[in-house]
């Protein structure tokens, strides 16, 4: 499913206009990227947890010539699946 067909389904769902649901959509996306962003995590309960990790500086292989190269620090996105989420995956 891609962003349309979520404003598609939700749209549906709620009887609200595709447009409307397409706002309150990134709004809510734009909420949870903003809070990311400066180091908060976020609890859906029963949805999951977004929240952010660090992954630190390694060596790594360049795969078509063999060659090292240095791979900079990074931040990540993490996101851990609520057990209501699990349960409903795992019942279909």
């Amino acid at each position: 499913m891609n962003k349309q067909e979520l404003v598609d389904a939700v749209a549906a769902r709620i009887g609200d206009s595709k447009a409307a649901t397409g706002e309150a959509i990134d709004a809510v996306l734009r909420a949870i990227m903003h809070a990311l962003t400066a180091g908060a995590a976020v609890q859906l309960i029963g949805f999951g947890s977004f929240s952010t990790g660090q992954r630190a500086a390694r060596t790594g292989r360049n795969p078509s010539t063999g060659a090292e190269i240095q791979i900079a620090a990074a931040r990540t996105v993490k996101f851990t699946a609520g057990k209501a989420f699990k349960d409903a995956v795992n019942a279909s």
